[in-house]
């Protein structure tokens, strides 16, 4: 019925992922969303609120949100940048350093057993067309 629909195959596909991420970041008691965001701000410590929402591709809102339960764990802190009291610089705190490889060899193991689930052509034939479609129509 919904072969040629977009909406449900892409939803379809997000929540066999999100299943799939789940398990990779529960060990460190992250949800998806948490542990990519967090991955970023370990890879660009610094950044201000309005550029890592740009980097995940997410409303200001829901970036407040990840960052407030992200700060709860203590895995990150605020910092003011001194130049406007309503931006904040990112960084990740000792704990969410020590964690930066666990969480990158957790997400890289999911991606090796994707790839080797698809095919490596498959995988990146997918993955390319998902962001020109996603750039294309956001």
């Amino acid at each position: 019925m919904f072969d040629h629909c977009l909406y449900f195959n892409t939803t379809a596909l997000a929540r066999v992922l999100e299943r799939e991420w789940t398990k990779a970041f529960k060990p460190f008691g992250l949800t998806p969303s948490q542990a990519f965001m967090l991955r970023v701000v370990l890879q660009r410590p610094g950044l201000r609120q309005s550029e890592l929402a740009d980097a995940m591709a997410i409303s200001r809102s829901t970036t407040t949100r990840t960052l407030d339960g992200l700060q709860k764990m203590a895995l990150l802190e605020r910092r003011n940048t001194g130049i406007d009291g309503r931006q904040s610089q990112i960084e990740p705190t000792a704990r969410a350093v020590a964690l930066h490889a666990q969480l990158d060899a957790a997400s890289g193991e999911v991606t090796r057993r994707m790839k080797r689930e698809l095919g490596l052509a498959h995988f990146d034939d997918t993955v390319s067309k998902v962001r020109s479609t996603r750039s294309t129509l956001g």
